[in-house]
C-alpha cells in the first residue's frame, strides 16, 4: 500500500461519516426478502448448526449502539481506549478515557443480527467522572505516540457471551466515541473462527497525528514505526470494524452458524487459538500479520480447517509485536529495520529478506487500488455460487472495489487453484487489469476460499449508490457468503467440493508488473 492511498482511504471514510456511514452501517430494520440471507443456501448439518448463536440472537436487540454522525466527539474532547484488544467472558478491563466534555457513560453492546437491529445492550455504566488526560507523547526516534493516562473504570464481563462488542461513550453534552473489544471464545472447536483485525485497525491510526502510514504533514517518510494500543482510535473510534466486518458478523450471526471469535493477537499469542476450528474466517480488511499469526493459520488449514479471505490486500504487511504485544512495529523497509535478515524483519510478505508471498495462503497477490469493476463469474457451477442464479459472465458491479487481488501462475500459487471469477478493473487512470476470486483444496481436506474485493464486506450491508451496488448485488454477496459459512462448518470442504484447477486455461502471464503491489523476491 501507498501513501496516496492513504489519503484516499481517509477521504472516503469523511464521506461514510458525513452520510451517516450509509454504505457501513446495518439498517435497523430486517432487509427486505429479496436481499436477505437466502434460504436456498446449502442445508446445515447438524454439527454446522450453533444452537448459543441462535438463542442468542432471539434475544431483544436495539438500534441504540449507533452513533449519529453530528454528535461523533472530537479526537481530545472524549475518546478512550482498553487496556486488552481482547478478554475472555468474566475477565475485567481497564478503560482510559479523556473527555474535555464533563461526566460520561459507558454502554457495551454486542454485534449481531437481533431481528436486524444489530446489536444487543449486554451492560451499561453508572456516571462516571471527566477528565482530561496528559497530552500524548511522540517518541522522535520512531513518532510512537504514547498515553500516561490514568485509567477512568474497570470494566465487568461477568455473562458476557463471546463476539464483537462496541463500547460506546457518552458524554453528558451528548458527544460520544465507540471503543471496540472482543470477548474472545473460549475455544474455536468445531466452529467457524471470526478474527477482528486488530493489527490493521492500528496501522491505520492516526490519534495523535501518527500512523503507520504517515504523520502530520500527511507524508509517507514522516509515518511511525511503532504504533501502540495504548491510545484511542481516530474517527468515530471505531471505523475498520464497522466499514469492513460489522456487515458480515451480523450476517454470519443471522446464519445460524457455530461461530467463535478471536483477534489478530489472539492468532499470534495463543497456539491453540485455532484447534479443532470448522474453519476461520478473515475480514474486509486484514493488512497486517506477524509471523506467528500467519503459522497459525497456515498450520490450522493444514490440519483440515477452512480459511476464508473475504477482502483483498491480507497478508501484506509483516509486522511484529513489542511491549507485551501492546506495540505494532512496522518499518516497512528492511533497510531501516534494526533486526536486519530475519523471518520477522517488517517489510512486505513477498520481499526480501526473508520473502514468503502471499499467495501461498490466500491463493492470490494483492493487486492495486483504487479498483472498480464488476466481480464477473467464470464457472456457473461453482459450489458457492448455488441459487444465485448466476451464469457464466454475469457481471456484478460494485462488489469488486477499493483494492483488489489477483491469481498469478508463480512459484507458491497453490497448484490446485481454481479461478471462479475474473474481473476486469481499472485502478487510476493507467491500470487497466484483472481481479480474481478463487477456491483451492488441501491434501489435509480444508478449502481456501478469496473473494479478491475489499468491497466484498461492505457489500453485505446493502445497495449503495456509490458503488453501483443494488440489490441485485446485494443478494449475490450474501447468498455466496452464507452458501461459504454454511459449508466451512459442516467440515473440510475438499471432501465435498474438490477444487477443479483452472488457472492455466487462463492464459495468464507471470509477471507481476500489471499491479501496483510491488516486486515478488
Amino acid at each position: 500500500m501507498f501513501t496516496v492511498r492513504r489519503g484516499l482511504v481517509l477521504g472516503a471514510t469523511m464521506v461514510l461519516l458525513a452520510t451517516g456511514c450509509k454504505s457501513t452501517a446495518p439498517t435497523s430494520q430486517p432487509a427486505p426478502a429479496s436481499q436477505s440471507a437466502p434460504t436456498s443456501a446449502p442445508a446445515t448439518t447438524p454439527s454446522a448448526v450453533g444452537p448459543g448463536v441462535v438463542a442468542e440472537n432471539a434475544k431483544r436487540g436495539t438500534t441504540a449502539w449507533k452513533i449519529d454522525t453530528q454528535r461523533i466527539a472530537g479526537p481530545l474532547e472524549l475518546a478512550g481506549y482498553a487496556d486488552h484488544v481482547s478478554v475472555r467472558s468474566g475477565q475485567p478491563f481497564k478503560l482510559f478515557v479523556t473527555s474535555t466534555a464533563g461526566a460520561f457513560t459507558v454502554r457495551a453492546f454486542r454485534i449481531g443480527w437481533y431481528g436486524g437491529t444489530g446489536g444487543r445492550l449486554v451492560w451499561t455504566s453508572p456516571s462516571v467522572p471527566g477528565r482530561v488526560q496528559p497530552a500524548a507523547v511522540v517518541r522522535p526516534s520512531d513518532h510512537l505516540v504514547t498515553t500516561t493516562w490514568q485509567p477512568s473504570l474497570t470494566v465487568p464481563t461477568t455473562g458476557w457471551p463471546a463476539g464483537a462488542y462496541l463500547l460506546l461513550l457518552t458524554a453528558a453534552d451528548g458527544k460520544q466515541k465507540y471503543v471496540p473489544l472482543t470477548v474472545r471464545s473460549e475455544s474455536t472447536q468445531g466452529a467457524v473462527a471470526i478474527v477482528n483485525a486488530v493489527n490493521t485497525y492500528e496501522a491505520y491510526n492516526e490519534w495523535g497525528g501518527y500512523s503507520l502510514y504517515n504523520g502530520p504533514d500527511k507524508s509517507f517518510a514522516s509515518r511511525a514505526h511503532r504504533v501502540t494500543f495504548n491510545r484511542p482510535y481516530d474517527g468515530n473510534g471505531a471505523r475498520t470494524l464497522v466499514q469492513s466486518e460489522l456487515p458480515l458478523i451480523q450476517l454470519a450471526e443471522r446464519s445460524g452458524v457455530r461461530l467463535a471469535y478471536l483477534t489478530s493477537v489472539d492468532l499470534a499469542t495463543d497456539p491453540n487459538a485455532l484447534s479443532g476450528a470448522r474453519g476461520v474466517v478473515s475480514l474486509g480488511h486484514d493488512e497486517y500479520w506477524t509471523v506467528a499469526m500467519r503459522d497459525a493459520v497456515t498450520k490450522a488449514r493444514d490440519s483440515g480447517t477452512n480459511v476464508a479471505f473475504l477482502g483483498a490486500n491480507a497478508v501484506y504487511w509483516r509486522v511484529r509485536y513489542e511491549a507485551g504485544n501492546r506495540v505494532i512495529v512496522g518499518y516497512k523497509d528492511a533497510t531501516l529495520d534494526p533486526l536486519r535478515n530475519r523471518p520477522d524483519t517488517t517489510a512486505k510478505w513477498r520481499s526480501k529478506p526473508d520473502p514468503r508471498p502471499e499467495n501461498s495462503l490466500t491463493g492470490m497477490l494483492y493487486e492495486c487500488f483504487p479498483a472498480v469493476g464488476s466481480f464477473t463469474v467464470r464457472d456457473p457451477d461453482f459450489f458457492l455460487y448455488a441459487g444465485t442464479g448466476a451464469r457464466k459472465g454475469s457481471a456484478y458491479p460494485g462488489l469488486t472495489a477499493t483494492e483488489v487481488d489477483r491469481a498469478y501462475p508463480i512459484p507458491g500459487t497453490p497448484k490446485t487453484l481454481q479461478v471462479v471469477a475474473h474481473s476486469p478493473v481499472s485502478c487510476g487512470p493507467t491500470i487497466h487489469t484483472f481481479s480474481d476470486a478463487t477456491y483451492y483444496t488441501t491434501p489435509s481436506g480444508a478449502g481456501v476460499f478469496d473473494t479478491g474485493s475489499m468491497n466484498w464486506v461492505p457489500s453485505l450491508h446493502g445497495p449503495n449508490s456509490k458503488h453501483s451496488l443494488t440489490a441485485r448485488e446485494v443478494a449475490f454477496a450474501r447468498t455466496v457468503t452464507v452458501n461459504l459459512l454454511r459449508a466451512m462448518s459442516a467440515g473440510p470442504l475438499a471432501r465435498t467440493h474438490p477444487a477443479q484447477p483452472d488457472l492455466n486455461t487462463l492464459g495468464a502471464s507471470a509477471s507481476t508488473s500489471t499491479g501496483s503491489g510491488g516486486s515478488v523476491g
